[in-house]
């Protein structure tokens, strides 16, 4: 399902969110109060507006209510960013994702009403990415330039089905490392065998190619 992002910030953080949304299929609108900033991403994003997000008018005209989610990636000036993150809660945004520099910024942002906040530092741009596009995947890691490992929510037409009966392996060319059972504590079936049975909440841990579990995680 294609989705809308606001991506406010076109540092490197945040131009890495913009393209790599793109490149996911979505549609996204990225801002920035620096006309060098936009010429480097207008290329490859679906709008691109040269406009200071740190005024309310700009922000309404934006139409905040129409997207998916809002990212704000200005992490170095703590005012504006809290400025403009209360301001599109204030807008009815429907999520607010945040940069911050460091946990004393995580706090006040999340205090004000961001939905998740981001230290760079320790999760990457296109890990994001893919997590706020895909409401199913909890999260991920890129062990290399193709190869992943998914955390994900079991795809609805899975559930009641055994690993053998789905192929997993063959059909999508991933391997199911673990599953977390739901409502069973600390509960994880390693390497569940073929005959493993898939419960409504279960969750995945996938291996594989980092194609093959971007269409896993469409389900």
């Amino acid at each position: 399902m294609i989705k809308s992002f606001l991506v406010i910030g076109m540092g490197r953080f945040g131009t890495s969110v913009a393209k790599e949304l793109c490149e996911l299929g979505h549609e996204v609108l990225a801002v920035d109060n620096h006309e060098v900033n936009i010429e480097n991403v207008q290329d490859t994003v679906t709008h691109a507006v040269i406009a200071d997000a740190t005024e309310e008018r700009t922000l309404k005209s934006l139409g905040i209510r129409n997207y998916d989610a809002v990212i704000v990636s200005i992490g170095q000036d703590l005012a504006s960013s809290v400025l403009i993150t209360l301001a599109v809660k204030e807008l009815g945004a429907a999520q607010i994702v945040c940069k911050a520099r460091d946990e004393q910024h995580r706090k006040i942002l999340e205090q004000i009403g961001a939905d998740r906040v981001i230290i760079p530092e320790e999760e990457s741009g296109a890990k994001l990415a893919l997590q706020v596009s895909e409401e199913n995947i909890i999260d991920s890691l890129e062990v290399s330039e193709t190869f992943g490992i998914l955390e994900i929510n079991l795809p609805t037409r899975w559930a009641g089905k055994r690993i053998r009966q789905i192929d997993i392996r063959r059909k999508y060319a991933c391997f199911v490392a673990a599953v977390k059972k739901a409502g069973a504590g600390d509960t994880v079936i390693v390497s569940p065998g073929p005959d493993y049975v898939f419960e409504v909440g279960d969750i995945l841990v996938l291996l594989g190619d980092k194609n093959d579990l971007a269409e896993v995680s469409h389900l």
